[in-house]
């Protein structure tokens, strides 16, 4: 007879990506783990996870079996969530990961009237352009923008944002500022990636979609970094919108080629498909979303 506990394990395999991280999640052995995972196996007699020194990769009757699997095992955490929290108030500690600029300037407000609201909660923030493995560093939700890749995280679309075009008032008054997106290629812009060799920024305006090569004196990976270089007056950066406007209201930058931003791209909030919303977790994405979306979906 097929135990609920093998089926518990073989899901949190798959959404760790190995035994080890599972084991790890699971407070138990690997080898027992791995005991439960093969026990499965051969009550079912096919191989659901191929095993090797570097991977682990479902087979095709693993996948359909996991995607069966997790949505009874979803049904049965929600039911029994759906009982204890009635009359639960949210409490406990509740970990976020989001991009740094993004954290910044519209997460934090929501994230101080959470604990005002909720005096019993305890939010640990990490911000971070890295993609965090969110069950493996037990993260329960992050915010994410651009194109998701595939993955077993449920996703929930806020909005769309943008980037606008800034610059520091030194910079602009020593070197002008643009009259077309095409005289950028005769300014120094600050480059939001790991080099700035080759880039090329892609605007929307009056005339459509407009493709334009750029160069500069300084590249970066990370939001803060760019935002800085922007106000030390390197150059023209594209910074969120939401950064940009308190940027700008500070007097700090100003906008360029007002009548131009980037492709909107999407706004979400995900958290692990095995991981159901205790009431702590939904108490925050309810209000975040209210509060982020209003502000992406009003600018």
């Amino acid at each position: 007879m097929i135990d609920l506990n093998d089926i518990a394990v073989f899901a949190r395999v798959v959404e760790a990506g190995s035994f080890t991280a599972a084991a790890r999640l699971l407070a138990m052995p690997k080898t027992t783990v791995s005991r439960r995972i093969a026990a499965l196996e051969r009550e079912f007699g096919v191989r659901l996870l191929q095993r090797t020194t570097r991977s682990l990769n479902m087979t095709d009757a693993g996948r359909l079996y996991y995607e069966q699997s997790s949505q009874a095992l979803r049904a049965i955490e929600e039911a029994n969530l759906r009982l204890a929290e009635a009359s639960a108030e949210p409490s406990g500690t509740i970990r976020i990961s989001a991009p740094v600029g993004f954290g910044a300037y519209f997460l934090n407000r929501a994230v101080v009237e959470f604990l005002e609201i909720y005096p019993k909660t305890k939010v640990e923030l990490r911000l971070t352009d890295d993609k965090l493995n969110l069950v493996e560093d037990g993260i329960d939700l992050a915010f994410r923008t651009g194109v998701l890749q595939d993955s077993t995280l449920i996703a929930r679309k806020l909005g769309s944002t943008h980037r606008h075009l800034c610059a520091s008032p030194d910079y602009l008054e020593r070197h002008g500022a643009p009259e077309a997106p095409a005289d950028l290629a005769h300014h120094h812009c600050v480059i939001a990636g790991p080099s700035a060799a080759g880039a090329h920024w892609v605007l929307d305006g009056p005339q459509g979609q407009e493709t334009v090569t750029v160069s500069g004196r300084f590249a970066a990976n990370e939001m803060q970094a760019v935002v800085a270089a922007a106000i030390a007056g390197y150059g023209i950066a594209q910074l969120p919108y939401g950064m940009a406007d308190a940027l700008i209201g500070e007097g700090r930058l100003r906008r360029v080629l007002g009548d131009y931003t980037t492709p909107a791209g999407g706004l979400y909030v995900l958290y692990p498909s095995s991981r159901h919303l205790s009431p702590l977790v939904k108490a925050f994405i309810d209000l975040a979303t209210e509060r982020i979306s209003n502000r992406v979906n009003s600018a």
